[in-house]
């Protein structure tokens, strides 16, 4: 285990494997635990880095206004702390947002980002999205964790075959502080960058679950508006990709990271020869 402070917060992260950088930003929530079925198959190519966002995890829980850019803060001075040029991102969920903000705010930190069922902006923009917040905020307000952890995993591991999938969200949920929980969760409520997204250059794999909570054609819709981004649907998939669908999801996260590797040692040849 090791932690860095930033702004008055100790926050944790753990590393794994040698070579370029990947870093992994979890969900609301959840903590580096989200990644365990992708680290040992990452780390045996580059170096993993995941992090605990504060709030979360093994981080500290400081008793303030949380908010994306914040995290993204967070974020980034591990970059600096670590001393590390530029990072492959992976974020789920409202670590996608986190990436996002990175990206927009510190695009050269990024040499490239893979959003996991997640958007760059949530904004009620009908009555329909108004309500299905104002429900979400309601209910993580008179709901316990433990209420909300059974309810959460027969919501994404539905099938009998997944009940060890739904033992580990009850057990690992109700961990969580719910000060902190509800402080994240309205940090995502309101925020949005997408009027930015032609800011975020670097390649970028958008990873959607065909059983998201939202739509595929929401994630069609802003990887149109981002100039080097694609779209990759994964079936038979909910909201926790990583877990759900953990062959394909780490066989498509490998291929786009050596495709982005091998077109940069490619660039990188030809600018040598032209010297």
């Amino acid at each position: 285990m090791s932690y860095f402070d930033n702004d008055g917060c100790q926050l944790h992260y753990e590393e794994y494997g040698k070579g370029t950088p990947v870093l992994l930003v979890h969900g609301l929530g959840s903590s580096t635990r989200d990644w365990e079925y992708q680290i040992p198959e990452l780390a045996a190519h580059y170096r993993v880095i995941a992090i605990d966002i504060r709030g979360h995890g093994r981080s500290d829980k400081p008793r303030e206004r949380y908010s994306i850019a914040g995290f993204a803060e967070d974020v980034s001075a591990l970059i600096e702390h670590l001393g590390l040029d530029r990072v492959h991102l992976v974020g789920i969920s409202m670590g996608g947002m986190i990436g996002f903000q990175l990206g927009v705010e510190r695009p050269e930190l990024l040499k490239s980002l893979t959003i996991v069922n997640s958007g760059p902006e949530v904004k009620a923009k009908s009555p329909r999205d108004f309500l299905e917040i104002a429900k979400r905020w309601s209910l993580s307000r008179l709901l316990s964790l433990d209420t909300i952890s059974k309810a959460l995993g027969k919501l994404l591991f539905p099938k009998p075959e997944q009940a060890e999938l739904r033992r580990k969200i009850e057990e690992r949920w109700p961990l969580n502080d719910k000060r902190a929980y509800l402080a994240s969760l309205d940090a995502i409520i309101g925020w949005g960058v997408r009027e930015r997204l032609a800011r975020i250059t670097c390649p970028t794999l958008v990873i959607a679950a065909d059983r998201d909570y939202t739509p595929v054609a929401q994630k069609e819709a802003y990887v149109r508006e981002m100039p080097n981004a694609r779209l990759l649907v994964i079936e038979d998939s909910r909201h926790a990709t990583p877990l759900d669908q953990p062959q394909r999801f780490n066989s498509s996260l490998l291929a786009f990271l050596e495709e982005v590797e091998q077109t940069a040692h490619t660039a990188l040849n030809k600018d040598q020869q032209a010297c």
